[in-house]
Parts: structure tokens; C-alpha cells; sequence
């Protein structure tokens, strides 16, 4: 599979999103999951073609919402041998709203749930969101391969902890969570009759070398109390468009689903839908194109760091596209991004705010050209010179 291309440096300046315009052009942003590969051209041409049509109303849920999830769910079943029911499915406009409207109806106010960091920061944030207390219970770490604490999840749900917030794959660690890990998980949390929240929005950007298990898919008790977060808005860089989806594979959650008010559905945006299906159904070689791209540049990553930031620590992800990276060795403090924004000109994420295990980490997105890669690991690379 030939590699996506990334955009040049002077096109990607001339977008508006977030990513091209909190900081100057003096500055290389490689911060917030949004990718610099083109539009895949099928989503691109279905976009157009809206456009000419002036069909830029509200979102029918029982025709553009129903098509969206049917090519979910056929692309799940093609790519993980998984076949949710699109009967089982609601859209709304993002994957948080997924989190937050599904935790309000699954805890009673203060009760506890559980994240697993370093995670994803606005999960410290949803849970409150949905009157929630964040239970921590952080990632196993033997210096080789994180997993999950299951028997420190066991214990926070002894102590009345309600459910679990998962991350899967795991952002920004790029961990695929294996079937066992995850029945395990769905042992422990049926026993406490608890339940699970699962953010899958990175799942259809998982490697080559790597194979994703959806939760829903891991045993019976998991298909009951379990709700999924899909989206194609990371996989095909689709996050302004506004589409997300509710998956259900239990009575359990479906009930849940169809108690939604009408307005979380109806929030869906109709471009995001048409992104959505096209994407799914359409713009799989792209995305597969896009997969070897990010695969090539995890492991250039690799060799600079080796090369120019030897004391740098670095696991290759096997999912998505950002880089959790140590850098406590180089004196930049607890938060190394926030000095390499000013010392070196590169944005990256801060990782404190992926939880108190992100002290001394940043978060690199590698979505990128390997010639921005091959800059940003140089200008960091100066600037830890420059401070030793």
C-alpha cells in the first residue's frame, strides 16, 4: 500500500482549525489528534457535491443517521470480524457527548468511575460533566508494556466505584488492548454489576502489527453492560464535521440509547454523517494508505530519537498516531512541552494533563510529513543541546 502524502507546510498554514491557528507560524504545531494528510478524495467529492446541492440542513436520524451506522457496522465487520447491529446505534455529535449523555444515565450524582491514566485529558472532565467522581486507578508499567490494573480496578469497584471509562485503543499511548486484557476487565466489572464506557475512536487506526478487539465483541456480560464511542472523525480527520455514535449490543444499553432525548441525535451534523458513511464505506484504501504513512513515521521516530535524543524513552504505538515520549532525562521539569514550545518553537501536548503519569512526558502527533518529523526532532534535539 503506497503511503498518504502529507500537505505541504504552506497549505496547512492556510487552514483555520485549531491546530494552525493557537500559535504562530514561527511555531511547528504537533500537538491536537488532527492529521495533515488531504481530505480522502471520496469524502472530499461527497462534501462537494452537498455543496452544489445547498443540502446543508439538519441531519434526518432515520435516513443520513441509519446510513452512517450501517457503514460502521459493515466496516466493522470487515476489518474486526465484528458485526454490531446498526439497530443499536444513535449519532450525536461527538464522541464526548457519547461519554457524557451515556455516564449521566449509568450513575447516580458523586458516584465514582473509573479512568485509567495517562489518558485522554477531557475524560478527567466528562465524568464530573455527568455528575460523576473520577476514580483513578493508573496503567501498569513493567518498562516494557502498560496494561491494565485489573486488580486495582477490582478494588476501587469493592470500594463503590460504579464503572470504568476505557480507552481503547489507549490515547496517547497507542496501547491495543488485548481480548484477554479486555475479558478480564468485563469479568471483573460483571461482577461488581458495573459497567463500561468505551472510547473506540481510535479503532480504525490501529497498525498493521497490532489487531483491535471492540468491547461490546468480548463476552456476553460485556455486550450487556457495555456502550461503545465510535466516530470516523480521527480515522479520516473529520472532528469539525460533528458525528459520532452510540453502539450497543445488550437490552441493557439499547434501552439506554432509545431514551436519549431527541436533541442529542438531532446535534449530529449532516456533513459529519455524510463523512461519515463515505468514509467508512468509500475511503478505506485511503485510510489504509494513511496507516503505512503513520507506520513509517513511528519508526523514523525511532531512529532520530536514537540518533539526536538518546536519552529520550519511546515505545512505538500501535495504534493512531501520537507519540508518548520521556523526556524527564533533559531538565525540562514536569511539563517538558511547555518548555520546548518556548526553547525549540515546537508544539507539543502537555503531559501533566494527561494525569499525574504524564510528569516529564509530552505527547507528539507523527501524523505528519517525515520531513516536519525529521525538523521537529532536530529543533528539539538544539534546543537539549543548547541546555546541557
Amino acid at each position: 500500500m503506497e503511503p498518504t502524502r502529507a500537505e505541504s507546510l504552506d497549505t496547512l498554514r492556510r487552514r483555520t482549525s485549531e491546530k494552525w491557528r493557537a500559535f504562530g507560524p514561527e511555531y511547528l504545531p504537533m500537538f491536537v489528534a488532527e492529521m495533515d494528510f488531504p481530505l480522502a478524495p471520496v469524502i472530499k467529492a461527497a462534501l462537494h457535491e452537498a455543496i452544489d446541492l445547498g443540502d446543508t440542513g439538519y441531519l434526518d436520524p432515520r435516513s443520513g443517521g441509519r446510513a452512517a451506522a450501517r457503514a460502521l457496522a459493515a466496516f466493522a465487520d470487515d476489518r474486526w470480524d465484528w458485526h454490531p447491529d446498526p439497530d443499536g446505534m444513535a449519532t450525536t455529535t461527538d464522541v464526548s457527548v457519547v461519554i457524557a449523555e451515556a455516564l449521566r444515565r449509568l450513575i447516580a450524582p458523586g458516584e465514582g468511575v473509573i479512568i485509567t491514566p495517562p489518558v485522554y485529558p477531557p475524560f478527567f472532565d466528562l465524568v464530573p460533566e455527568a455528575g460523576g467522581t473520577v476514580v483513578e486507578v493508573p496503567l501498569l508499567d513493567d518498562g516494557e508494556e502498560w496494561s491494565l490494573d485489573l486488580e486495582g480496578i477490582d478494588r476501587a469497584m469493592d470500594a463503590g466505584a460504579r464503572g470504568v471509562l476505557l480507552c481503547n485503543p489507549h490515547n496517547p499511548l497507542g496501547l491495543v488492548h488485548s481480548r484477554e486484557a479486555l475479558e478480564a476487565l468485563a469479568a471483573v466489572v460483571e461482577k461488581h454489576r458495573g459497567f463500561v464506557v468505551s472510547d473506540e475512536i481510535h479503532a480504525p487506526l490501529v497498525h498493521t502489527d497490532a489487531a483491535f478487539t471492540p468491547y461490546l465483541d468480548v463476552s456476553p456480560a460485556a455486550a450487556e453492560h457495555g456502550i461503545a464511542a465510535h466516530s470516523a472523525s480521527k480515522a479520516f480527520n473529520l472532528a469539525g464535521l460533528k458525528c459520532a455514535l452510540f453502539v450497543t449490543a445488550g437490552e441493557r444499553m439499547r434501552t439506554l440509547v432509545r431514551g436519549l432525548p431527541e436533541e442529542v441525535v438531532f446535534r449530529t451534523g449532516l456533513f459529519g454523517a455524510i463523512a461519515t458513511r463515505i468514509g467508512f464505506d468509500e475511503g478505506r484504501d485511503w485510510l489504509d494508505g494513511t496507516i503505512a504513512a503513520i507506520e513509517e513515521n513511528r519508526r523514523m521516530l525511532s531512529r532520530l530519537l536514537a540518533e539526536q535524543l538518546p536519552l529520550a524513552r519511546y515505545r512505538e504505538p500501535r495504534a493512531s498516531y501520537l507519540a508518548w515520549l520521556d523526556l524527564s532525562e533533559y531538565g525540562w521539569g514536569e511539563d517538558p512541552a511547555r518548555a520546548l514550545r518556548r526553547r525549540a518553537g515546537v508544539v507539543l501536548s502537555n503531559g501533566p494533563r494527561f494525569g499525574a503519569q504524564g510528569r516529564g512526558f509530552a505527547r507528539m502527533n507523527i501524523a505528519c510529513a517525515p520531513e516536519v518529523l525529521v525538523e521537529a526532532v532536530g529543533k528539539i534535539a538544539a534546543a537539549a543541546e543548547a541546555s546541557a
